[in-house]
């Protein structure tokens, strides 16, 4: 049985929190990850997320995401999503970081890929417009509190407005800070 997604406050650590796992991450995969960015609202700060660092590592095909797995697994990560057939997405891993008490997701994609900008384009927009930000926790609230449980609905329910996000970002010329 799945878990309510949760939505909790802004926890300054999140930030902290990515920058020693990606060092752990690069010790560990260096050899076949090109970049890892924090990405999701745990990046993005003063803004409430699900307690999840999410975390992309920008690789240069499907072989370097698999041969990543072996790599990522003694340091704990499984991979919880596998996306056979996309092109660019590979596959999402899990890990739960105990001393803070946070999942962390480490979504292993091509570097440079249309998903790695938007991802990229989405965080910056929030960082750099509060007004949309406090929207966008708002509407996850919201979404939490009628999908409960259901954790696809609940992200499926958000695509319109962060799809609505990317498209206003790339209108007003902003490019995806790497």
């Amino acid at each position: 049985m799945s878990h309510p997604v949760v939505i909790v406050d802004y926890n300054p650590k999140w930030p902290v929190i990515f920058e020693e796992e990606k060092k752990r991450i690069l010790e560990a995969a260096g050899c076949k990850i090109r970049a890892i960015q924090h990405i999701g609202s745990t990046a993005v700060p003063g803004l409430g997320a699900k307690p999840i660092v999410d975390m992309m590592a920008g690789v240069d095909s499907s072989t370097d995401a698999d041969e990543c797995l072996s790599l990522l697994c003694p340091i704990g990560y499984t991979d919880i999503t596998p996306e056979p057939g996309n092109t660019d997405w590979y596959h999402c891993l899990g890990k739960r970081d105990l001393d803070n008490m946070t999942y962390l997701h480490l979504h292993l994609m091509r570097f440079l890929s249309y998903d790695w900008g938007r991802h990229l384009l989405f965080r910056d927009f929030l960082r750099s417009h509060n007004d949309v930000a406090i929207q966008y926790f708002e509407l996850k609230k919201s979404l939490a509190a009628k999908y409960g449980a259901d954790r696809v609905g609940y992200t499926n329910a958000k695509t319109s407005f962060i799809e609505s996000v990317v498209a206003l970002a790339r209108f007003q010329g902003m490019l995806p800070q790497f």
